[in-house]
Parts: C-alpha cells; structure tokens; sequence
C-alpha cells in the first residue's frame, strides 16, 4: 500500500500513540520527517529522537514527553495536504494559539517554525500545526 501524504501519516501514529499513553513509537522516516522531529524536539513537544536503520526507507524512534501524567502535546495538526497546499507570505505567517503552540513552515531555507520565518520575514508551505 503506498502513502501518499507521509506527515500527516506520521502526525496521526503521534496522536495515537499519546492517546493510549506510549513512551516511544517509531514512525517512517524522510528528509522532512527528521527535520520536523528536530523542531519538536527543540520546542519540548518530544523528549529525544534517534535513527533506525532497516533494509528499506528507515525508521524513527520518537520518544514522547510526559508531565504529571499529560502529554506535551496536547494536538498535532496537519494543515497543508496533498489535494490542497497552503502558502503563506512572510508577514502572513499564522501563530497557534497566540503564541503558546507552534507552525511548522517549509521555506526555502529548510523547514523552521512560525516564529523563525517572522524574524527572517520569509513565507512558504505550512506544514502543520503544534500544541
């Protein structure tokens, strides 16, 4: 069975796992999938990633963050799709919850968060969103 929309993929494994409370899960990987775990992990949505090598596309082994029993996560939101891309100019660039949740954005300059993109004063595709 082919995927066609990977992230969105990898963002429901996420949910799923934090619904019923898993420490780890293992999500495909790519080039963008590493990056955007690089970016949760800098923001503190995700207490480590690493890695896996297998004989095919590779895996991922996110290792979720908990405290006091809740998720860091609270959501995980795909907001550009394959059938509808969503692109935003560098002074249109959208803040999650005022400022409390992060955008995720490709830009030509790689893939960085709403707040990276507003200093930078650069647009792009927004990838999804995080709280």
């Amino acid at each position: 069975m082919s995927r066609t929309d990977l992230i969105a993929d990898v963002f429901t494994i996420i949910r799923n796992a934090i619904l019923i409370k898993r420490d780890a899960v293992d999500v495909p990987a790519s080039g963008n999938i590493k990056e955007i775990m690089a970016i949760l992990k800098k923001n503190e949505y995700i207490d480590n990633f690493k890695l896996i090598e297998d004989k095919k596309q590779g895996l991922v082994r996110v290792y979720l963050k908990y405290t006091a029993g809740k998720s860091a996560i609270r959501n995980i939101k795909r907001v550009s799709k394959p059938g509808l891309r969503v692109y935003v100019k560098g002074k249109k660039v959208p803040s999650v919850l005022r400022g409390r949740g992060i955008a995720i954005v490709s830009t030509s300059k790689g893939v960085i968060t709403d707040k990276e993109a507003r200093e930078q004063g650069i647009g792009g595709e927004v990838i999804g969103y995080v709280w």
